[in-house]
């Protein structure tokens, strides 16, 4: 590893608070990163991290250090997007993030036929349905399905993905079927959350306007794709992706429920960093997925 890459990996490592996880970021084992933080350490005569049991943070030095070398390699990393701007020739990681499900089903199956196509680039894709901090998590790209936010972020919307309320047969004829919102509130609503997640609601679309329900059930999890499971087992009432149920419906394995209300639909898309001068390989990653996805919806 040269000494440019001993600095991404010390600047990993003081974002994700832990040596393991930086050295990991970067495909390094912990053994492996411990001991070039060990080298940069003895370069510089100092110690360069306070760590405990628990905690993991920067020395006066390290903070000096952390914030010098990450404008280096914004710098450098910009400098290399503008030369491949110029070269017509993709090269280097793409850090890629995006839900579970939707990672899965869709995402991953993008990467192989991409990275054909542009053999200098590597693809590292990350599934969770958890939120992430794209700049602090090093993400180039974060595939988004919901309502985005107003933030610093560059959104680029690919598509509409409509969500429908589903429960299974045996889930009806046990506990009925709720003919308005309001009967939600008699049902067990199967709810992706999180912990110290906020309260929980489902928002349905009605004749006076987007209405928000809260809504609660029984158990929850924090994979959708549990929920989908749940629901077929005639656990609940679920609200998911209509993509991801459209088959199970066809089928009649779930029923559609309350269509004249249904919850909002939700918008997929990518969202990245706000730089300077945008990389072309993530450029050309985003504009693939959006000619492959867009039908998918």
């Amino acid at each position: 590893m040269s000494y440019l890459d001993s600095l991404r990996l010390f600047v990993r490592v003081v974002e994700l608070g832990s040596i393991t996880a930086g050295g990991r970021d970067l495909r390094l084992t912990p053994a492996g990163a411990s001991n070039r933080i060990k080298e940069l350490e003895a370069k510089f005569g100092a110690r360069l991290l306070n760590r405990t049991t628990r905690t993991l943070t920067p020395t006066e030095i390290g903070q000096v250090l952390y914030e010098n070398a990450r404008r280096v390699i914004s710098a450098l990393e910009e400098t290399e997007a503008v030369v491949a701007s110029y070269s017509g020739t993709p090269q280097g990681v793409i850090r890629v993030v995006a839900p579970l499900g939707l990672g899965r089903r869709l995402v991953a199956p993008l990467v192989p036929r991409f990275c054909k196509a542009n053999p200098e680039v590597q693809v590292r894709l990350r599934l969770t349905d958890r939120n992430v901090n794209i700049v602090e998590d090093g993400i180039d790209v974060a595939f988004f399905l919901g309502q985005p936010a107003d933030s610093a972020l560059v959104w680029r919307k690919i598509a509409d993905s409509p969500r429908v309320l589903v429960a299974a047969p045996s889930y009806l004829a046990e506990r009925g079927t709720p003919r308005s919102p309001d009967d939600l509130r008699e049902h067990n609503c199967l709810l992706l959350r999180f912990p110290r997640s906020p309260e929980y609601y489902w928002v349905l679309e009605t004749p006076e306007g987007p209405r928000r329900m809260l809504v609660a059930g029984d158990f929850d999890a924090d994979d959708g794709d549990v929920l989908t499971a749940w629901a077929l087992d005639g656990a609940g009432i679920a609200n998911r992706p209509r993509y991801e149920v459209a088959e199970a419906l066809a089928e009649g394995r779930l029923v559609e429920l309350l269509p004249g209300t249904p919850p909002v639909t939700a918008q997929f898309g990518a969202l990245m960093p706000h730089r300077p001068v945008q990389d072309p390989k993530v450029r050309l990653f985003v504009d693939f997925a959006a000619r492959e996805l867009r039908s998918a919806f």
